[in-house]
């Protein structure tokens, strides 16, 4: 079998989806796989082409890269970028596999296209968030990544430094920072903070968030409002209703005229980022404060965010960052590859073929085509497709 790693395609991606690390390990597994890099593959994450060499893989040209991988591996698929999709999806052919993020839940429609290539498409976003499958979860791994920069990202553009200093012109006081939402990326924005001497509080819809904020030396904050519908599969936030999130923000206002950062995390899978800070909520905000909107690219959980950018409104910073873990592309590599070498050793037998068994819970819920089919139930009811009425049967390629 041979595994194909192209150069993503694009303009800004820096990430590859494997290290010569990965390769080395992904080698052992089976002496029947070859491992080929399109040439330059890994040279913006700061892996170059003779590391890879080293460790054991072949470099080549993009097309033969496409044209004789059983596997390709990338980052960011045609389904989660579209700038240069076609172009991508063209030089995918009958028979392969692809795996990467797909950005399924959002643009289901990809997966009816892999199926009609009879591409087989695995999603990593669908690795479910189950103990065995920890090591395989490309979400936590990037998020936590994305935490820790946009505390960087604030603390650069803040007027504050964020610890308190006692000089001999005076004191100064530690910047408070308010982060939103404590799933990974906000728990390693609470402890990047808090390293950096800021006084850091955080907030959470999800009762069971309170303990993990106090664990990363954070203060939850505690509005007086039902929570107990707020937590939804995999330990994501469930989307709230209108009512819910007008009465989180009436309650917030006050919180947020205190602080000097406020960071906001809050995303729903395949929907809308929930607005979470009101262009009434920026106003009350002292003048100098910072927002980073790290759910810019699903809208943004500030109203006046725009994405990509970074604006000045009401005399506050607001961030609207895209792509971040690319922009620490060394070890979001790293992480993102040993991700991938962790599911293909589920994946790959011990002659080096894949082979998808579907009564395992992370293949069901991570393949989103195969034989010419979607069979990923929540993608099918997205695309107003009928159940299969049978399982798909195993396969080995």
């Amino acid at each position: 079998m041979k595994i194909g790693v192209p150069k993503e395609s694009l303009p800004g991606e820096q990430r590859v989806a494997l290290t010569p690390a990965n390769v080395v390990a992904i080698k052992k597994i089976s002496p029947q796989i070859d491992v080929l890099f399109e040439q330059g593959a890994g040279l913006l994450a700061g892996y170059p082409d003779a590391e890879y060499e080293a460790a054991g893989a072949t470099i080549s040209d993009r097309a033969t890269v496409y044209s004789q991988a059983n596997v390709v591996l990338q980052v960011q698929t045609p389904g989660y970028q579209h700038t240069n999709a076609a172009d991508d999806l063209a030089l995918l052919s009958n028979g392969q596999t692809l795996i990467g993020m797909m950005d399924p839940l959002a643009n289901p429609a990809f997966a009816q296209q892999l199926a009609e290539k009879n591409i087989t498409g695995l999603a990593l976003e669908l690795v479910p968030r189950i103990t065995r499958a920890q090591a395989m979860d490309v979400l936590s791994s990037m998020g936590m990544l994305a935490g820790y920069k946009a505390v960087l990202m604030a603390a650069s553009e803040s007027p504050r430094m964020f610890p308190m200093n006692m000089t001999a012109a005076g004191t100064l006081s530690a910047a408070r920072v308010l982060v939103m939402g404590a799933g990974v990326a906000g728990l390693q924005a609470c402890a990047t903070a808090k390293r950096l001497g800021a006084i850091v509080e955080a907030y959470d819809v999800r009762a069971a968030a309170r303990e993990q904020i106090i664990s990363v030396g954070a203060k939850p904050v505690e509005l007086n409002i039902d929570t107990s519908s707020a937590e939804g599969s995999g330990g994501y936030a469930q989307e709230q209703s209108d009512e819910f999130l007008a009465a989180q923000r009436a309650a917030m206002q006050e919180v947020m005229a205190t602080m000097d950062v406020v960071i906001t995390t809050a995303a729903i899978p395949g929907a809308r980022s929930p607005i979470l800070v009101t262009e009434d909520m920026v106003k009350a905000m002292k003048a100098g404060t910072v927002i980073v909107d790290l759910a810019a690219e699903r809208g943004g959980n500030c109203e006046l965010t725009q994405q990509g950018k970074t604006i000045v409104a009401h005399d506050v910073t607001i961030i609207g960052p895209e792509n971040v873990p690319s922009s620490v592309a060394f070890h979001a590599s790293q992480m993102f590859g040993k991700n991938i070498e962790n599911l293909l050793k589920l994946l790959i037998n011990d002659h080096g073929e894949l082979h998808l068994d579907f009564e395992d819970e992370i293949v069901k819920e991570t393949v989103v085509s195969y034989d010419g089919e979607v069979p990923q139930a929540r993608l099918r009811e997205r695309l107003g497709l009928a159940p299969l009425e049978a399982k798909p049967q195993e396969e080995a390629q």
